[in-house]
Parts: C-alpha cells; sequence; structure tokens
C-alpha cells in the first residue's frame, strides 16, 4: 500500500501517529502540488489536510489506484464526495476538537486591540512604546453565527466585560439567549460592533457575505475578525476599507488563497493582524487527526467500519 500524507506544511505528521503500524509506504509532502495528478497518480491512500487541497471530479477521474482518500476533519468542502463515490473511492475523515480556534479568536483580538504586532516588532527592533490600545470592557463584542465556535467566544466576550451581540440567518433570540447574546438584525451587529468576529460554515449563502457595505457600516474603529474561512469576506472590499481606514483593524487567519502569496496586498498594510491558518494547529489536535487518520486506514485495509464522510 503507498500512502500519501498531503501539505504536511511543519513536516510533523510522522511524528503524530504510529504510521509504523500500517506497515506502507509513506510520502509526506511539506509543500502544496502543482499538479495534484501528476505527484500522486499512484498512491493507494491519501491523507488531506483539511482543505489545503482541492479534489474536484475531474481530479479524482485521473487517480485510477486511488481507492481511500481520509480527510483531517468531519467535512471537507475540497472533495468531491458524490463523485468520489461513483468512482468507487471511500471518503473518510477523523475526529475534531474546536476550542483551539475558538481560543484563536482570541489571540487575534486581543493582538488587534493592544497592537501587539507593532509593539513586539518594537522591542526586538531596540525600541519601546509605540502606540496606545484599546481596552475590550464594556464594548460590543458582534458575532456573525452563534454555532459552537461563536458561542464559545461570546462566553470569553462577556469574561472581560463585552455586550455579546449576534446575527445568522436562521438565529432566535431563544437561541442567542441560551448563551446570553441578544440577536439582532444584520444591520445592527455590524453598526454596533466594536469587535466583528466571523463564525460561519463557508457556503453559498455564507460566500463573500461581508462586503462593501458591510464594511461601511461598520465603526471606523472597528475589529474585523476572522478564523472561519477567507471568501465569506470580500477581499477585494476588505483591502479598499482598509486602505481607506474606514475600520480600525483586520485580524485574519484564513484567506481565499491559501498559503498567502508572499506578494499578496494584506501583507503590507499597517491595520493588519495576519496568521498562517494555525487556528487549529495545536499538538492536541493533530493527535486526534493523524491518529484517526492511520486508524481508518487501518480499518479500510481490514475491512472494518470507517469515518465515513458522506
Amino acid at each position: 500500500m503507498k500512502i500519501a500524507i498531503l501539505d504536511d506544511y511543519q513536516n510533523v505528521a510522522l511524528g503524530f501517529a504510529d504510521w509504523d503500524s500500517l506497515d506502507a509506504e509513506i510520502e509526506v509532502f511539506t509543500k502544496p502540488l502543482d499538479d495534484v495528478v501528476e505527484r500522486l497518480g499512484g498512491f493507494d491512500v491519501i491523507v488531506a489536510m483539511r482543505e489545503r487541497t482541492r479534489f474536484p471530479a475531474d481530479v479524482l477521474g485521473k487517480l485510477p489506484e486511488l481507492k481511500l482518500l481520509v480527510s483531517t476533519g468531519r467535512r471537507n468542502a475540497a472533495i468531491d464526495i458524490a463523485a468520489a463515490r461513483k468512482l468507487g473511492i471511500v471518503v473518510s475523515g477523523t475526529g475534531y476538537i474546536a476550542h483551539p480556534t475558538a481560543e484563536h479568536t482570541w489571540a487575534l483580538i486581543l493582538a488587534a486591540a493592544r497592537n501587539l504586532p507593532a509593539e513586539e516588532r518594537s522591542m526586538r527592533e531596540g525600541g519601546w512604546q509605540v502606540d496606545v490600545g484599546s481596552g475590550l470592557h464594556g464594548k460590543t463584542l458582534g458575532l456573525l453565527g452563534l454555532g459552537n465556535l461563536g458561542a464559545r467566544a461570546a462566553k470569553v466576550g462577556q469574561a472581560f466585560g463585552m455586550e455579546t451581540l449576534a446575527w445568522s440567518q436562521n438565529l432566535t433570540q431563544e437561541k442567542a439567549s441560551e448563551h446570553g447574546v441578544t440577536a439582532v438584525s444584520k444591520e445592527d451587529l455590524f453598526a454596533r460592533a466594536d469587535v466583528l468576529s466571523i463564525h460561519l460554515v463557508l457556503s453559498d449563502r455564507s460566500r463573500g457575505l461581508v462586503g462593501a457595505a458591510e464594511l461601511a457600516a461598520m465603526k471606523p474603529t472597528a475589529i474585523l475578525v476572522n478564523t472561519s474561512r477567507g471568501p465569506i469576506v470580500d477581499e477585494a472590499a476588505l483591502l479598499d476599507a482598509l486602505r481607506r481606514k474606514e475600520i480600525g483593524c483586520a485580524a485574519l487567519d484564513v484567506y481565499d488563497t491559501e498559503p498567502l502569496p508572499a506578494d499578496h496586498p494584506l501583507r503590507s498594510l499597517d491595520n493588519t493582524v495576519l496568521t498562517p491558518h494555525v487556528g487549529y494547529v495545536t499538538r492536541e489536535v493533530y493527535d486526534v487527526f493523524y491518529g484517526d487518520a492511520v486508524e481508518d486506514i487501518a480499518a479500510f485495509k481490514a475491512g472494518s467500519p470507517l469515518r465515513v464522510m458522506e
């Protein structure tokens, strides 16, 4: 059996599970693949890290040796599961831990509010204080989405003494009240939030949901935080708003194109806090991802039930 482990940017996958137990030939790819079909044509099993590599129908159809495609996490919008099923390719998933992404959301919020990137850079360059930060107590946290991650973010905001508001297309006040949150209209959410944090799944309904009109409605001091998916925010509109200083800061962990190109304009703006999609990248999560991936492959070899994605 030949196994490909994809997009292991830190080259750590082999240390998080007992891959030797599979008695297989394993190749680890640490960089994005330019030609997926050419590089993966001879593999029986592919382990995909989240949505870093796309597997549409035309790609799957050109991988005749592929029998099992394991994706870390419980869902993967980059895999055409229906096409895989028609081709006889089993697609399985792994467990997931949500709290690291919620924690990273607050790392971004605090970094943006206190301008930590500039202060840290100044310290390393021999300087001292360079800016005056903003506190969070008494401010308003707006949550675009109040699912598992949004609710976790709300709880932390409340601990900081923030008013917590939320909106999503199906959110009711009854549901919001379960988390001590006030449900408001989309317009009110953007207008009132001092910190606007996005916690939605990317779908046709959410793609481009935060556009020029929403950004224009925000306070000029507001912080926009995105740890969900890049395309939920209209990138061109965001760049324009940041350049015009229409909002205070964008704190981002996700982007339209990943890895973010080295010459991308977001990298050159001084009112951004940028991290390389590391919200879920913790030892605890990788233990689950790669440990479950090995279990899935072993189960597949043995003809036992595994975590099949639907």
